[in-house]
């Protein structure tokens, strides 16, 4: 079995906006509970044990303990704060052992490609239908000596044993490409070019000029 994080639940008894704002400033958090066709069960849950329960980890399992029962529970959607990023609001889905479940993976790129090559990240997560309880907490998509043109696709990334790609296998994950001047930086270096040279004719002609004035002089 994953490793899950514990958590204190209390059930909640007010709605609203205005509850919500009390819970927080509780130090608490609004949490919905649904799933297996239950009614949704209203909790709130510790804000800083909640904060480092999922920490680096977009699908946290969770141990649930309210009213004397004790729930297993995937994070589903994590609503922050747009400036602080505090956990606002959380969404919870009840899960049991041997269930799957469809989730959205990260996807983090290992080696160097070819010298002189980029690479760009073309899809951050990848979907993949993982057994509730053992749900990979990144994917690997290795460009190790991948050339100009050359791309990772979903069906390239290796998976864990028993979890299966959701997503397009054709989709790209990263592809590979040479940085190359955009048509404005070219024009900008021509304009800047006929300017240095428009400079140095003009410093040119000053200085026939002042020669000219010399032997006039003489």
């Amino acid at each position: 079995m994953a490793d899950t994080k514990k958590l204190a639940a209390t059930l909640r008894t007010e709605f609203g906006k205005g509850a919500a704002r009390r819970t927080r400033r509780a130090g608490l958090i609004p949490v919905v509970l649904y799933g297996h066709g239950a009614d949704p069960i209203h909790l709130s849950v510790p804000s800083h044990d909640t904060f480092l329960a999922l920490k680096g980890n977009a699908n946290a399992l969770l141990t649930l303990e309210f009213d004397g029962r004790t729930e297993l529970a995937l994070t589903k959607d994590v609503q922050r704060d747009a400036v602080k990023r505090t956990i606002e609001h959380l969404d919870l889905v009840l899960i049991r052992r041997g269930e799957k479940v469809v989730v959205d993976i990260p996807v983090h790129v290992e080696g160097e490609s070819a010298p002189g090559t980029i690479h760009t990240v073309e899809s951050q997560t990848l979907s993949v239908r993982a057994d509730a309880l053992t749900i990979p907490e990144g994917l690997n998509a290795s460009i190790e000596g991948l050339v100009e043109g050359d791309s990772v696709r979903a069906s390239d990334v290796v998976l864990p044993e028993g979890v299966e790609l959701e997503t397009d296998p054709e989709t790209a994950v990263v592809v590979i490409s040479v940085p190359r001047a955009s048509a404005e930086d070219l024009e900008a270096d021509e304009t800047a070019a006929e300017a240095g040279a428009a400079a140095g004719e003009a410093g040119e002609a000053a200085t026939d000029d002042d020669a000219e004035a010399d032997s006039s002089a003489s």
